[in-house]
């Protein structure tokens, strides 16, 4: 069959443009948050919700029901209403609202149809479904990370767009759907995959104003594997590379239209297709302000503002602790740690308690021991200057190096025993053999007694090694080349070590023992595990994080080069590493064997303080795991129970009711209940002599909070496109690339259902993040103008922004220069 090419370079800045509305999706060895809507900052926040509601058929709001209940709860007033209304400048009243707020509905409205998707409405077959599988299909094979046993042919020196072509001459289902033709319509399609694009997008003649959504439809079809090829990219380009397959797959998806486009030219479905195309209009010139849905989820929204600035104006700035604390404790600024913070200064008074980014300002990427991949553990839009080399306490040079062999054949004999178990020709005889030896395993496994797989960071450690593991500060002296290039070099430790304790905010007053408390969960039978760690560690535990700036702090080297910076550490301070376990809230001090014996009260003292706050944070959780009638230890039982029952779905809430970022000195929030939804920066601008920390915390906290908020935002509001459904149903694809929910479909993205929901009623809420910085309203502002990405973010309302004053007061800023006490406050 003839196909006539076409010479369209103007396409190439839609391709390009539509590319780039796709969110990266993070592997799940490193499965950190990512906002869905990545792409669409440069949109303000609800004309973004008209083009998802128009290509996509979902808006950024809840089902209509969602409203009706808070309506009924009181969770959303009539005064919540009269708010959004007046903000949004809408013509309804408050009476429409709550009346159409009782009728069923949604705001989701038709999408835009892929000419697949109006053959599925007008025929009896569903190609829109039989691409997004075919294509599925290919890309788990070509993306494969070693999952497959068998290697794709076209996977090696062939791009996504021409492995696919060969793919396609092996691939009968097409025939078998009734599509004979199919054969001569791969033979006959561009070798080049931009020459592709022109001659599809020439062939299905959509209308002009129409193409810029058309493409995002089209990409967004297959979503999952889109964002996987765009995270290729974005590792490509943080090297100084490119990477096409993201631009080759919107190639593949349009040349399955335009191929279905000819095989359907004898009837009359392509005129009516097009047709109805010429009488939409383009998504995002859509108004909102009188959609109720809008006016719905605006309202909400203001329901938790004013809670919040309610409390945060309820009581002035406590007085700084003058006295030396009885112990001072670093946390993650996790939403998660806000609770644990205040249960420890409840039961320890004279304990400071501090929260900075979770890798502790130490930017790196992290060897383990045997290993030849290194882990990045620092938040993912920073590329690491450091590599830092997993090593052995008290053990010479040949110890570690034969610990490393060791482990390497061991993992090794495990590879050939999971290949040999998942063979073709052991599948019977193994079963049939060795079955009944598993038994006590089962049991085991079953009954939450023992871990079903051991965790991949110790896997194939003898049990002395895993007792042993520590970082190396700096270069290890070893034969291996690798290693000699490992570590923090001598000369940047104390430059390092004012980086983390200036933006931290202790540069004085220093406790006699200093804990760095990174963070990280337990958990099994979870491929999405990763993504209850730490994210700006890129979805490992903290403890490496911790454990190196703990040692890089103590170290006599950058003790000195501190004190010729200013910053004097006394003698008797040290820093202890630390890892807060989320889900059972429980401690793992590192390294105290470093402490000298004059600390020996000082730790003893302070592992009970933490299990007494550990005790009370259990308790607050509890309510949300159903557990709060039982007593303290039976709760803790079942917590533990969770750690190892391969069956659990909520083995913790992890982030779940994220809705605000609070940077301002301690005092400011330190009796306050927020509830575990807050994402607590310790930062006092009278100290930020330069505003280098301000401009820190809003370019790199802010934005990580932001995907977070984000990420759990659009997995609520709409799953199908944002989320992973149904995690009973999860089956990973590729080795770690993702989960396919069921055994097919589109790669999934985003938190699956029972992250959200309890399976009587949602406990997370989708609200847009909220910023509250006490800091002059004029160095904000200079930030803002300074970085794009923070400035779309903030003026496109993807987040609110507010700011406390000298005397207390809360202000939102409207515009640069232009901040006001809430609307609700006036």
């Amino acid at each position: 069959m003839e196909i006539e090419l076409t010479d369209n370079t103007e396409y190439d800045v839609l391709i390009e443009r539509a590319c780039l509305r796709v969110a990266p999706l993070w592997p799940l060895k490193h499965f950190v948050a990512v906002s869905p809507y990545f792409g669409l900052r440069d949109m303000p926040f609800w004309q973004a919700g008209s083009k998802l509601a128009g290509t996509l058929g979902s808006p950024l709001t809840m089902d209509r029901r969602f409203y009706r209940d808070r309506i009924a709860s009181g969770r959303i007033s009539q005064l919540d209403i009269e708010l959004a209304i007046s903000e949004l400048r809408s013509a309804l009243t408050v009476k429409d609202v709550l009346s159409s707020s009782a009728v069923a509905g949604s705001g989701a409205r038709e999408p835009l149809p892929l000419f697949s998707d109006y053959v599925a409405q007008n025929t009896d077959r569903d190609w829109s479904m039989v691409i997004r599988e075919r294509v599925s299909h290919y890309c788990a094979s070509y993306f494969d990370e070693g999952q497959a046993n068998w290697t794709a042919p076209w996977r090696y020196n062939q791009s996504l767009y021409s492995g696919w072509l060969e793919f396609m001459k092996l691939d009968k289902t097409s025939k078998i759907m009734g599509l004979k033709q199919i054969d001569d319509l791969i033979s006959a399609l561009p070798s080049d995959a931009s020459k592709a694009v022109d001659w599809a997008l020439s062939a299905l003649q959509v209308p002009e104003h129409l193409l810029d959504d058309y493409l995002f439809g089209a990409i967004m079809s297959v979503g999952g594997w889109a964002s996987w090829a765009r995270y290729t990219r974005w590792q490509a380009e943080l090297k100084g590379d490119s990477d096409t397959s993201l631009a080759e797959l919107l190639a593949v998806r349009l040349s399955w239209e335009a191929i279905l486009l000819a095989a359907y030219k004898d009837s009359d479905l392509p005129t009516r297709w097009q047709s109805a195309l010429a009488s939409r209009v383009v998504s995002e010139s859509i108004s909102v302000e009188n959609d109720i849905d809008v006016v719905l989820q605006r309202a909400f929204e203001i329901g938790y503002e004013r809670s919040l600035v309610d409390l945060l104006e309820s009581q002035g700035a406590e007085v700084a602790m003058e006295s030396r604390p009885d112990a001072q404790v670093a946390f993650c600024i996790d939403v998660r740690s806000e609770i644990i913070r205040r249960s420890l200064e409840t039961v320890a008074p004279k304990v400071q308690t501090l929260g900075f980014a979770g890798f502790f300002g130490v930017q790196m990427e992290y060897v383990p021991l045997g290993s030849d991949v290194p882990k990045r553990h620092l938040p993912v839009i920073f590329d690491p200057p450091y590599r830092v080399w997993e090593g052995l306490s008290h053990s010479n040079e040949r110890e570690i190096e034969r610990e490393i062999v060791k482990r390497r054949l061991r993992l090794s004999l495990f590879r050939a025993w999971k290949n040999f178990k998942t063979s073709a020709v052991s599948t019977f005889t193994f079963v049939e053999t060795i079955g009944l030896a598993y038994i006590p395993k089962l049991f085991g496994d079953s009954m939450g007694w023992t871990r079903t797989v051991a965790h991949p960071d110790k896997k194939g450690l003898s049990f002395e090694a895993k007792h042993k593991l520590r970082p190396l500060l700096t270069a290890a002296s070893s034969s291996d080349s690798f290693i000699q290039k490992s570590g923090i070099p001598r000369h940047d430790l104390a430059s390092v070590g004012e980086f983390i304790l200036k933006n931290m905010g202790l540069t004085s007053n220093f406790s006699r023992i200093i804990v760095l408390a990174g963070h990280g969960s337990t958990t099994v039978n979870n491929p999405q595990a990763t993504g209850l760690d730490c994210g700006a560690c890129a979805g490992q535990t903290g403890e490496a994080s911790a454990r190196i700036a703990a040692a890089l702090l103590n170290d006599p080297t950058t003790r000195k080069g501190l004190e010729e910076k200013g910053i004097s550490i006394p003698k008797d301070s040290f820093f202890v590493p630390a890892l807060h376990d989320t889900t059972t809230d429980e401690f793992t001090l590192f390294d105290t064997d470093d402490l000298p014996s004059t600390h020996a009260d000082d730790l003893k003292r302070l592992r009970s303080w933490l299990e007494a706050a550990g005790d009370l944070t259990r308790l607050e959780r509890s309510s949300l795991l159903g557990t709060a009638s039982l007593p303290v230890h039976k709760i803790r039982g079942d917590i533990k129970r969770r750690t190892r029952n391969w069956a659990e779905v909520r083995p913790e809430w992890a982030l779940a009711k994220n809705a605000s970022f609070i940077a301002a000195p301690r005092e400011r929030t330190r009796h306050l209940s927020l509830e575990g939804r807050s994402f607590l920066h310790d930062y006092d601008w009278r100290s930020d002599i330069e505003f280098s920390t301000l401009e820190l915390i809003m370019t790199a906290p802010m934005v990580v909070a932001n995907w977070i908020n984000m990420q759990y935002y659009g997995s609520m509001v709409d799953n199908l496109h944002f989320g992973s459904g149904n995690k009973v149903l999860h089956n990973v694809v590729g080795g770690s690339i993702g989960v396919l929910e069921g055994n097919g479909g589109d790669l999934r993205v985003g938190l699956a259902i029972q992250s959200l929901h309890d399976g009587k009623d949602w406990v997370h809420e989708p609200v847009r993040l909220n910023v509250v910085i006490e800091a002059p309203s004029m160095e904000i502002d200079k930030v803002i103008a300074k970085h794009q990405l923070v400035r779309e973010l903030i003026d496109n309302q993807w987040i609110h922004l507010y700011r406390i004053g000298e005397d207390g007061s809360v202000y939102r800023r409207i515009s640069e220069g232009n901040w006001l006490r809430p609307f609700y406050m006036q």
